[in-house]
């Protein structure tokens, strides 16, 4: 009894710590307008933002294996949480503009490594059923990110609190990683005594073989594409309604974090769905659905139409991902599989600082409104790009 508690316990605080990892994400879109404010920037500095923070998630994520391997699960994570919340409570004590920049690299080093963790600890001991749960808690934590900000925007005018809340419920939560460490311990030990007849995934493909195959590069780039379009949709949102399209700053807010609502509803019903539908049915689906939506947030044709597109694309959304990476071995064969979901996760870190950057770019140089258009076009290239990388000629 005293271990299946254990356990339920670790899932429990694993799922509290995804959360905890989506409310910065679901932050820094409702917030931007007000940090561009305090700091005098233009729109296209977020970028910056996100490239800081994208290498330090992409750094610590990398040499995740090595850092558990000496620290253990419990003790990076409890490093790391310290990490991410320190950052995010220092955005609001700096004076400059450069100096919040070098704490997003603080912040991103701290989530990569509870990122890699957390997915490497779900796994290794509990398979994927419960991976898909883990990554709706991520849903969760992007949808109370927009709420929490809209409340700290509201209720005392400052962007600043709402960082300071979640980067102490971040700390919080580090301590509770360090009074738990020897559970993880123990039950990482039991763990690997009843898995010892289980068969693992045991290729040796080397990286450089891997990268020969241009289905391999193709899949980089979907990845690099699909998740630079699903963090501008969560980034720039609140900007274009707010900016743009004259929507007030307590309806934007709650529409923001409808988009992240919807994710997390999407992902939560794909997981029941799949075996009755089929991955490939859900990932096509899926990206028609939110193409549309984005062509709707485009074209914006009635007065709600902007409200209903980013709802929609968020339901869309929502299933893509890890049934992208749960058919990485349909598009470049198994061999190869191992090397390119790593490889895979990267050039999705890479594509949510990138194209966010780029939207920025475009809106401070065009019009907030090039964005719905820009991200439309990108939808109709992820569409083209996974055709591609499943199509399959016929043998005679």
């Amino acid at each position: 009894m005293n271990k299946y508690r254990s356990r339920i316990g670790l899932i429990l605080l694993s799922f509290i710590a995804f959360i905890s990892l989506g409310l910065p994400d679901g932050l820094l879109g409702v917030a931007w307008p007000s940090i561009r404010e305090t700091f005098s920037l233009r729109l296209d500095a977020l970028g910056i933002l996100l490239i800081a923070s994208t290498s330090g998630y992409i750094t610590s994520s990398f040499f995740s294996g090595k850092l558990i391997a000496k620290m253990g699960v419990g003790g990076i994570l409890a490093a790391s949480c310290f990490l991410t919340g320190a950052g995010l409570i220092g955005y609001t004590l700096v004076p400059a503009w450069w100096m919040m920049v070098l704490l997003g690299i603080v912040a991103g080093l701290g989530a990569g490594a509870i990122d890699a963790g957390l997915n490497t600890y779900i796994a290794s001991h509990f398979g994927e059923g419960l991976m898909q749960w883990l990554h709706a808690s991520f849903g969760v934590g992007v949808t109370l990110g927009p709420l929490i900000m809209t409340f700290s925007l509201t209720s005392f005018d400052a962007w600043q609190w709402g960082y300071r809340f979640v980067g102490s419920a971040q700390i919080l939560l580090a301590l509770c990683f360090l009074l738990t460490i020897s559970m993880w311990e123990q039950n990482h030990q039991e763990s690997q005594e009843e898995k010892k007849d289980i068969r693992l995934t045991d290729y040796k493909t080397s990286i450089t073989e891997t990268l020969k195959h241009p289905t391999v590069w193709m899949s980089l780039l979907l990845f690099f594409i699909y998740t630079g379009i699903e963090v501008s949709f969560g980034s720039w949102t609140y900007s274009l309604l707010t900016l743009s399209r004259n929507v007030p700053t307590e309806v934007a807010g709650l529409w923001a974090g409808s988009y992240w609502a919807t994710f997390t509803l999407g992902r939560i019903l794909a997981g029941l769905l799949t075996r009755r539908l089929g991955v490939k049915t859900l990932l096509v689906a899926g990206q028609v659905t939110a193409a549309c939506g984005a062509v709707l947030l485009w074209w914006n044709p009635f007065p709600t139409a902007s409200i209903v597109a980013v709802s929609i694309i968020g339901f869309a959304l929502a299933p893509i991902f890890p049934a992208m990476v749960s058919t990485t071995g349909l598009r470049v064969g198994d061999h190869h599989a191992a090397n390119t979901i790593g490889m895979q996760i990267s050039a999705a870190g890479l594509g949510a600082a990138a194209i966010p950057g780029l939207a920025g770019v475009l809106a401070q140089n065009i019009s907030l409104e090039a964005i719905p258009v820009f991200l439309t076009i990108l939808f109709f290239v992820l569409i083209t790009l996974y055709s591609l990388t499943t199509y399959k000629p016929k043998t005679t």
